[in-house]
């Protein structure tokens, strides 16, 4: 049985919510120092993560949550001391566009859940901050981006290590050239999931390899090159097809970039592995583990260590998100990143799918 108790639910009222959905109520008054916070959906992530992180922001701090389960909305209010009038379930998410404690809405369930919640949050005026990936597909995060636009909220995509110290390094490496142009990217991204009968095995709800954890191989290729791949070749793999039968369990993929660098990626929930080599004209520098939720460190060739340690990256990447806004600044990773790698998801589906190089437009 999947953890969320409504996605059944959602699958048949989704689109009429939507459509019912408020108009944007927008409200004024003296300026905020923090911003108010909703978590949308309790699974692991908001629960182990998230709402600890939030404990330990200075610009923001949870103010409300959204869940199905009346027993976790009881635990939370107890836990965090939040007041009935800022718990939701997602029959009445929609009130949210009446409370002046919420600010933002953070949207943190499965991927085929997160457009519809992104766009009744943007027509109830609140800022959305999304997990990634984006969602299902390009139709869907510009269906998203078009929504926050129209309402005036901002759009932020959960790629929390773009706010890492040590990412933020190998970044500024090749957008400098520091050792020259990139030549080659080896990056993988994976570990072993023993779950049975859980949505991330599911495509048709955003569950398999590419896309809970491809994203991160995917990001890395394109933040560390500063280009967008111009085509793919992908293969998937399943060792376990009794759990993998309707999506890929691991996926190889080969990206090319218009400035003839390559980059050899691999994704997998049936194996752990957590690197980032990135091989440039006059050098290489690397990350070991590059995603993991701390301890990002890593190297280079002219004996740099990249080890630079933070106290919590959701807490970083939380507080960057709402000074942002607060301060009225574009968000460092806006939805228009989302879809961009959205866009080359589909394109690696496709090349799996029919066994051939795919051109990506």
């Amino acid at each position: 049985m999947t953890k969320r108790r409504t996605i059944l639910k959602h699958l048949a009222v989704g689109a009429a919510a939507v459509a019912g959905a408020r108009l944007p109520k927008f409200y004024t008054g003296r300026k905020k120092e923090r911003l108010g916070i909703a978590l949308v959906g309790l699974g692991y992530y908001s629960t182990d993560l998230l709402a600890p992180a939030l404990q330990l922001t200075r610009h923001c701090y949870l103010a409300g949550i959204v869940t199905g389960s009346p027993e976790k909305a009881e635990r939370w209010q107890k836990q965090y001391k939040l007041p009935e009038r800022n718990v939701y379930d997602y029959d009445n998410f929609d009130r949210i566009a009446d409370n002046p404690d919420i600010d933002v809405v953070y949207v943190v369930l499965p991927p085929f859940m997160h457009k519809e919640y992104t766009v009744r949050a943007a027509r109830a005026g609140k800022h959305v901050w999304c997990e990634k990936p984006m969602a299902m597909s390009v139709a869907e995060c510009q269906a998203m981006i078009d929504a926050c636009r129209s309402n005036k909220v901002s759009l932020s995509i959960g790629y929390r290590m773009q706010h890492e110290p040590n990412t933020q390094e190998i970044i500024s490496f090749g957008k400098n050239k520091t050792y020259g142009g990139v030549k080659m990217i080896s990056v993988a991204a994976g570990y072993f999931d023993g779950r049975k009968d859980h949505w991330k095995q599911k495509r048709s709800m955003g569950g398999g390899a590419m896309f809970d954890m491809g994203v991160y191989p995917l990001n890395a290729t394109r933040y560390v090159t500063g280009e967008e791949p111009i085509a793919v070749l992908a293969q998937e793999r399943t060792t376990r097809p009794e759990i993998y039968s309707e999506a890929d369990e691991t996926t190889l993929f080969q990206l090319e970039f218009p400035s003839g660098a390559l980059a050899n990626c691999a994704t997998s929930l049936g194996m752990s592995m957590n690197y980032l080599y990135v091989t440039a004209e006059k050098g290489w520098y690397k990350l070991e583990p590059f995603q993991s939720y701390s301890g990002i460190q890593g190297s280079t060739s002219r004996g740099i260590m990249l080890d630079r340690e933070i106290p919590n990256q959701q807490t970083r990447q939380m507080d960057d998100d709402a000074l942002g806004i607060l301060q009225g600044t574009p968000p460092m990773v806006p939805g228009e990143e989302g879809l961009r790698d959205i866009r080359v998801v589909e394109a690696i589906h496709r090349s799996a799918t029919e066994g051939k190089r795919i051109v990506i437009d």
